[in-house]
């Protein structure tokens, strides 16, 4: 099966096979949140983006080989509520971004900053902090050795958009700053999207509405 990248809660999940890692994407909660496990091809060690709801639904994704890790892209409670639950059954070493971890009620054991490494298995992933949907969003780029980048961008960058600033102008600003230039500028047409609720898209299809985000002002 070809992956769209397309779930709904309740429904299955759909599964992007890379040379190097498997990612599934699953949708859970009444926000309708993506989490996605990453699984390195190479040792079979996993990782989970976004315990956002549904710890059942999860650790069935998860199964028996459990978790190494779990990364929460940034404080919003619909990105953590099943993430205590989710670390009580598989031990799981917990990321955040730095500036958002007091904003997170399950303790960080690893707080991230801008440019850090993030392991699963042998596969490495580059965070990136966004600053203005929150103040610790951090986005997780996966640059794939043998095709285009990937990345996890939370609540930062949607199909249509960047994330809710909530008309607040000085934060959209920098949030479409950070978005510009540590995505946009540094990725590639190719580079798929996989965003924290939703469908995904690509840097390619939302390049050409950059100008007129900015001009809206959300």
């Amino acid at each position: 099966m070809t992956y769209c990248g397309e779930v709904t809660v309740g429904g299955p999940a759909d599964v992007h096979e890379l040379k190097d890692l498997m990612i599934t994407k699953v949708a859970v909660g009444p926000m309708n949140n993506n989490a996605y496990l990453l699984r390195c091809r190479a040792t079979d060690e996993q990782l989970l983006i976004d315990a956002a709801n549904d710890a059942h639904t999860l650790l069935g994704t998860i199964g028996d080989d459990g978790i190494a890790s779990v990364v929460t892209t940034h404080r919003h409670g619909d990105h953590w509520q099943a993430l205590a639950e989710v670390v009580a059954a598989t031990g799981a070493r917990t990321y955040a971004g730095r500036y958002d971890a007091e904003g997170i009620p399950v303790p960080t054991d690893v707080a991230v900053d801008d440019g850090d490494t993030i392991r699963v298995g042998q596969v490495e992933l580059t965070a990136r902090h966004l600053v203005g949907h929150t103040p610790g969003s951090i986005v997780l780029v996966y640059d794939d050795p043998h095709g285009h980048p990937h990345v996890f961008t939370g609540d930062c960058l949607f199909p249509g958009g960047v994330g809710n600033t909530h008309k607040d102008p000085e934060a959209f600003a920098s949030l479409i700053h950070d978005v510009e230039t540590k995505v946009f500028d540094a990725l590639a047409d190719e580079t798929w999207v996989y965003p924290g609720h939703g469908n995904d898209t690509t840097l390619g299809a939302e390049r050409p509405h950059l100008p007129e985000w900015r001009a809206r002002g959300w």
